[in-house]
């Protein structure tokens, strides 16, 4: 594990890599290791000894970190100031089985976005600017402090997402917001996948400005919150802002969902640590590598989706994004082309291997297969970013 503590080593390191041939894993806190295809070993950088915040004025609501800063010491400076990273991005290690610190790097470089992510955007849409080292060992500077400052903008929303196979973060900016002043829950019981499809398409339909909908079926409900909540299946909508707000908002939701089943109310505590479990698929972080699925479709066939995969292989799921993000666990197989293929015959959406064993993930493609027109775009940028193709070869979407 080579750990440059400069902007000028981690150059150096990459340099030379490239010079000899040799390809690179790069990494942040580690907590997503085994995420991705198995390959060959490489060498490993962190950038764990780029840590430090930079810049943070909580007026502007913009902070500039290095790029292996723990998260957690991040949202430790936002929670003083009552603010918070909007996207909410989900802690890996429950479902990955890793240890080590999640890293703000490694946050941008997956794009790892949570439960807020369909009001509020994902992790990209929060960046505003970068620096990274490209495959030649060259450092660049892309973005700036406001959005108003579009220079190099595609190249800061390239690397969001990219999983470190464009370039080495060394430094983020982005936008925070206020924490809300209040949080909660209106859970509906009972629903099977279809009716909480229909139940959640009708809150978001509402003027009240739900920030969460998720359904959790009977197989996962109980490893929610202790088993807090009310008996049967569970379909939850949050609701955050000003106290007074959130109380007026809840009521007009509540009595719209009751023509759908029973309604609970959770308040701020229950509600918090509900929405930390389902942003942490808490559910399956059970210790095993039984395989895990993260799949994006239309929030209206979703429940169609899994309907249809557990008449032929074992799987538990739940849903998140009002039901566009459906986490999926196998019992067994991966059976990633049974997967794929009633996908498209759905309309499309795209489905990747978050968690599986090695002899799995060397048969099992962890992630979607591109089109045409987009593999050869990517196969461009990537010869720019990278020509010697030495960054993250098992991370190739």
């Amino acid at each position: 594990m080579l750990t440059p503590h400069s902007e000028s080593d981690a150059a150096y390191v990459i340099r030379t890599a490239a010079a000899e041939g040799k390809t690179l894993a790069l990494r942040g806190g580690g907590t997503r290791a085994g995420f991705g295809n198995a390959v060959e070993p490489a060498q490993s950088v962190s950038s764990r000894g780029l840590s430090g915040i930079v810049d943070y004025e909580p007026a502007e609501m913009v902070m500039t970190v290095k790029a292996g800063t723990p998260v957690a010491e991040i949202e430790a400076a936002l929670t003083a100031n009552r603010q918070m990273m909007a996207f909410e991005p989900m802690d890996h290690r429950g479902i990955m089985g890793t240890s080590g610190e999640p890293t703000i790097g490694g946050v941008f470089a997956a794009n790892v976005s949570g439960p807020r992510r369909f009001v509020a955007g994902a992790a990209r849409d929060s960046l505003l600017g970068i620096c990274f080292i490209n495959g030649q060992g060259e450092a660049i500077r892309a973005g700036g402090r406001v959005m108003k400052n579009v220079t190099g903008l595609d190249l800061v929303k390239l690397l969001a997402g990219s999983q470190g196979t464009l370039g080495f973060l060394t430094e983020v900016t982005f936008r925070v917001l206020p924490v809300p002043q209040t949080v909660e829950t209106i859970a509906i019981s009972g629903l099977d996948d279809a009716a909480a499809a229909k139940a959640m398409a009708a809150a978001m339909a509402l003027p009240v400005e739900v920030s969460g909908a998720a359904h959790l079926p009977q197989t996962v409900k109980s490893r929610f919150i202790g088993g807090a909540l009310p008996e049967g299946e569970a379909t939850v909508l949050r609701l955050e802002g000003l106290a007074a707000s959130v109380s007026v908002r809840a009521g007009k939701l509540a009595a719209v969902m009751e023509a759908f089943g029973p309604i609970t109310r959770l308040g701020p505590e229950e509600s918090l640590m509900l929405w930390r479990e389902i942003r942490d698929v808490h559910p399956y972080a059970d210790g095993t590598l039984k395989p895990l699925w993260r799949v994006s479709v239309g929030p209206s066939v979703g429940h169609q989706l899994v309907a249809a995969l557990r008449l032929e292989a074992g799987v538990d799921a739940f849903y998140d994004w009002q039901g566009g993000l459906i986490w999926m666990r196998m019992e067994a197989d991966p059976e990633a082309e049974l997967l794929r293929r009633y996908i498209r015959a759905l309309g499309g959406g795209h489905a990747t291997l978050l968690r599986a064993s090695d002899a799995m993930r060397a048969h099992a493609p962890a992630f979607e297969p591109l089109p045409d027109a987009v593999a050869a775009l990517s196969a461009r940028v990537k010869q720019k970013l990278d020509p010697a193709g030495i960054f993250n070869p098992g991370k190739m979407g």
